[in-house]
């Protein structure tokens, strides 16, 4: 027992204690609350584990609410792409529910708070708001409308409702505290006039709720047990719990919130604003552009729901930021990877090698395993001809001892097929080899038991049957960003350390089993690198996106 409880995270241990203090587990219930103003971004995926991961941990509901309080930024678009990444993360949630199924209770609530003497309608702008507001150190000034008659309050307010007033004119504050260290407290705006349409209610409301108002409460009505929550509202939490204050039922649970760090990943930026301009501004094709750092951008580049989330779990639950490696996260995508990607063979920068001594018109299928890695995942045929591509990279007429691929006057093996011999080259006036002439061993055939195909060389080369190839448009991707943290330089911006070398687009040829390739799907192009087929593909062009390179240097501690 002791063992288990050193290994909980401090959420974990939180929910622990509620429990053993009485808490009932089947009162347990989590949510998910994003905002539909964007795409989701590898910060999200760690407040999706926590919250999903804590559901299937105690067999708890967990909602999916969207907090679409701000119809200004909000799209159909964004709600159906959150659904989608969820889903595809492999969590199901128990309810699909919006903070703007409760406007009309979050509505009557603040009717009810002003006759409490407990809100205000404030006809002052938000700036002079905010200059009111002063500083931490010094007392905030109250509103000249602070103290008005409840009546006046609740003729405006209903008013304000109905679209009498200009955007800008006048809101609704809480009375709280001007005096108030936290600036949060200092008497709030819960509603701001927005004669803007939503994409789920239309036209029937002029006012709209604050975030902080309507998020706590929306937990309330849902009986959230946990409102989990990134460390950035760590400040939010005493107007959380104020504002909750006003509406609770002891007979009710009451939610509590509670903060986790979020994450930050190296080369990657998380602010959706930023996230936004790189769209906007054509840096890239999209929010799914596979070197953004949404999901679907992951997604789309390759990277698989179990790397993610092993990735999250190693990262763990914790109180403070940090900046974690990306090397870290393309650990883990390598690692899955290796188990579940088929096996192909894929030239990318290809070069003519003719087999000058094979049966000019013959051709032959060879076998070759699916994936070495799993057992089950069986066989394929390739086919075989005289003429055929390999790397340009995997040839030199003269090259040393650590040189292990051809050379005239070596030998390689050849991928499941035969032992050759390089015997010379064809070259442009430039100098460029166009063609590799050899001769093979027909007694080496790979797996055939004879002597010869037993014999050991240094090399063994991939290749590509030039009568059977399918031409490809390989996508290599790179990081997006030069440097480690882009939006760290207050002083300059972002788009600054964009690294132009993020794409680079070459013309390569595959095996012909790839015709069938499915989008999405894993493929290991061997010696090259990990590859998915993109939804860009038609019958005519097949295009694939490296996902990651096969290795690199980085280790876990």
């Amino acid at each position: 027992m002791e063992e288990e409880k050193k290994s909980l995270n401090f959420i974990e241990q939180i929910i622990e204690d509620d429990l053993a203090n009485g808490f009932s587990k089947d009162q347990l219930r989590f949510r998910f609350p994003p905002e539909p103003n964007g795409y989701l971004h590898v910060g999200h995926t760690k407040a999706i584990c926590i919250n999903f991961g804590l559901g299937e941990k105690y067999g708890a509901p967990v909602n999916l609410r969207f907090d679409d309080t701000n119809p200004e930024k909000e799209e159909q678009e964004f709600v159906d792409s959150i659904k989608k990444d969820v889903e595809w993360l492999g969590f199901k949630y128990d309810k699909e529910l919006y903070a703007s199924d409760y406007f009309d209770q979050l509505y009557a609530w603040a009717v009810q708070m002003i006759k409490d003497g407990k809100a205000y309608v404030d006809e002052q702008s938000s700036e002079e708001i905010t200059a009111q507001r002063k500083n931490p150190f010094e007392d905030g000034i109250e509103s000249p409308f602070r103290n008005r008659p409840v009546e006046e309050s609740l003729d405006l307010f209903e008013r304000m409702k109905n679209g009498e007033f200009e955007e800008g004119s006048m809101s609704l504050r809480a009375k709280i505290d001007m005096k108030s260290p936290n600036m949060n407290m200092r008497d709030p705006v819960m509603y701001r006039i927005l004669k803007r349409p939503h994409h789920r209610t239309g036209d029937k409301w002029k006012i709209y709720p604050m975030y902080d108002w309507a998020h706590g409460e929306s937990d309330y009505i849902e009986q959230i047990s946990h409102s989990l929550c990134s460390l950035e509202f760590e400040n939010h939490r005493p107007l959380y719990d104020w504002y909750l204050d006003q509406v609770y039922d002891e007979s009710k649970v009451r939610n509590k919130q509670r903060e986790f760090a979020r994450m930050n990943v190296s080369y990657m930026i998380t602010s959706k604003r930023k996230l936004q301009r790189l769209v906007a501004e054509n840096v890239v094709t999209g929010w799914d552009d596979p070197r953004m750092p949404t999901i679907s951008g992951m997604r789309r580049l390759g990277f698989t729901p179990k790397s993610i989330r092993n990735f999250i779990e190693r990262v763990g639950v914790a109180k403070r930021e940090n900046l974690i490696d990306i090397q870290l996260l393309e650990f883990f995508v390598r690692e899955d990877l290796n188990k579940v990607s088929t096996r192909v063979m894929s030239v990318i920068d290809p070069v003519k090698l003719v087999i000058e001594n094979y049966p000019e018109n013959a051709e032959e299928w060879l076998e070759t395993e699916n994936n070495p890695e799993d057992e089950n995942a069986g066989i394929r045929e390739i086919p075989f001809s005289r003429e055929l591509y390999i790397e340009r990279e995997d040839f030199k007429e003269e090259a040393g001892n650590k040189f292990f691929r051809l050379k005239l006057g070596g030998e390689v093996r050849l991928k499941s097929a035969y032992i050759i011999k390089a015997e010379r080259v064809e070259k442009e006036e430039n100098g460029e080899i166009t063609t590799i002439y050899a001769t093979y061993d027909p007694k080496s055939k790979s797996g055939s038991g004879t002597e010869e195909s037993l014999r050991k060389v240094k090399g063994t080369l991939h290749w590509v049957s030039a009568n059977h190839a399918l031409p490809v448009e390989v996508r290599i991707y790179d990081r997006l960003f030069t440097t480690p943290q882009p939006d760290a330089e207050k002083e300059t911006d972002f788009l600054e350390f964009i690294n132009p070398e993020s794409l680079k687009i070459v013309q390569g040829f595959a095996e012909p089993s790839l015709k069938d390739a499915e989008v999405g799907k894993p493929y290991q192009f061997q010696r090259i690198g990990y590859f998915t087929k993109d939804p860009d593909s038609t019958n005519e062009k097949l295009v694939f996106n490296r996902t990651v390179t096969l290795k690199d240097g980085y280790k876990p501690e």
